[in-house]
C-alpha cells in the first residue's frame, strides 16, 4: 500500500501538477506504532528511513505528528471547525484499499465500498470513535438459491477510543447487528458478516 500510494499514485500526480509538497495528517500514534514494530502505518516514511524527496520527488509536511487524535480534535475545535469535521471518524489515506485484506481489485473495492456505506449509515448516530467494514481474503461456504457458493466475508468493527492508542468494542444492540448483517449479506458475492469484538490491544483498530 505504501509503495503504490506514495511512489506510483502521488508521484505521478506530483509530476503532472509540479507539486513540491505533500501535506498529510500523520499523528503521533502512527509514528509510535510503526517505530515500536506494532504495525507498519502506510503514512510513516522518514521515521523508517524513507526519504520522500529522494524516493518520490516531493517533500512531506506533517503538522500534526506531535499530537494524538484527541489533541488534533482540540486544535480543530479551537480553529473554529464545525463538529461534523472535528468529530468525524478517522479514515485511512489509501482509502478503501486499506480495508481489503489481500489483493485489491475493482471488484473487491466495489464490495467493501458497498459494505462501508451500510456500516456508516447504520452506525453514524452511535457516537463511536471508529466504525468500519473490512473485506477478508478468505471465503466461506454459503447457499444461494439452494446451491453452494464460496462467498466473500465482511468484518464489521465499531470502537470507542480517545487517542487511538487503546480502543474498546461497542456493545451494539442485537437489532442493529442483525440489520447490518441482512444488508451486508444482500451485497452480491457476500455471504458472511462478522462483528469483531476484539479490543486494542491485542488487536489494532484497522486490519492493515
Amino acid at each position: 500500500v505504501t509503495r503504490t500510494f506514495y511512489k506510483k499514485v502521488f508521484r505521478n500526480l506530483g509530476l503532472k501538477s509540479k507539486a513540491r509538497f505533500f501535506l498529510q495528517g500523520t499523528i503521533l500514534t502512527d509514528i509510535d506504532e510503526t517505530v515500536a514494530g506494532v504495525k507498519r502505518q502506510h503514512n510513516i516514511l522518514s521515521q523508517v528511513g524513507i526519504d520522500p524527496q529522494k524516493e518520490y520527488g516531493y517533500k512531506v509536511l506533517e503538522p500534526l505528528k506531535t499530537l494524538r487524535k484527541d489533541g488534533v480534535r482540540e486544535v480543530a475545535g479551537a480553529l473554529g471547525l464545525p463538529p461534523e469535521i472535528t468529530r468525524r471518524i478517522p479514515f485511512p489515506g489509501p482509502a478503501l484499499a486499506a480495508r481489503i485484506v489481500g489483493e485489491v481489485t475493482e471488484e473487491r473495492l466495489a464490495v467493501v465500498r458497498a459494505a462501508t456505506a451500510v456500516v456508516e449509515e447504520e452506525l453514524k448516530d452511535t457516537g463511536a470513535f471508529q466504525y468500519l467494514a473490512v473485506l477478508l481474503s478468505d471465503r466461506a461456504t454459503g447457499i444461494v438459491e439452494g446451491k453452494r457458493e464460496f462467498g466473500q466475508i465482511i468484518v464489521v468493527r465499531c470502537l470507542d477510543s480517545v487517542d487511538a492508542r487503546t480502543a474498546t468494542p461497542v456493545d451494539l444492540p442485537w437489532e442493529t447487528l442483525h440489520r447490518i448483517c441482512r444488508r451486508i449479506t444482500a451485497i452480491p458475492g457476500v455471504n458472511r458478516c462478522l462483528y469483531d469484538l476484539t479490543p486494542k490491544p491485542p488487536a489494532t483498530i484497522e486490519y492493515i
